[in-house]
């Protein structure tokens, strides 16, 4: 346990930045299901819609440092890739 005063403040404001940061996390992750989940259903109109409201939260979490830009870059191309391919086939 932290014994400064100073030490015990940093611990609060971690435990406090780690629960913030998990719900962003969260969040991030249910956009990216959503999309997901509709393409394996295979509706078209709902993947699209979904991927829509996912990217803005994809770059959320890169401009809060959650995620590096690669990363959110790479779940962006394989998602469209996808949605794209769901249209074609």
């Amino acid at each position: 346990m932290a014994n400064s005063l100073s030490a015990r403040k940093r611990a609060r404001q971690a435990e406090k930045n780690r629960r913030r940061n998990a719900s962003a996390r969260s969040h991030v992750r249910t956009a990216i299901k959503n999309v997901v989940r509709a393409i394996e259903k295979g509706d078209k109109t709902v993947a699209e819609s979904a991927y829509k409201s996912a990217v803005p939260a994809i770059d959320r979490s890169v401009a809060k440092g959650l995620m590096s830009k690669n990363k959110a870059a790479r779940h962006k191309r394989e998602l469209n890739a996808k949605v794209k391919a769901l249209a074609a086939g």
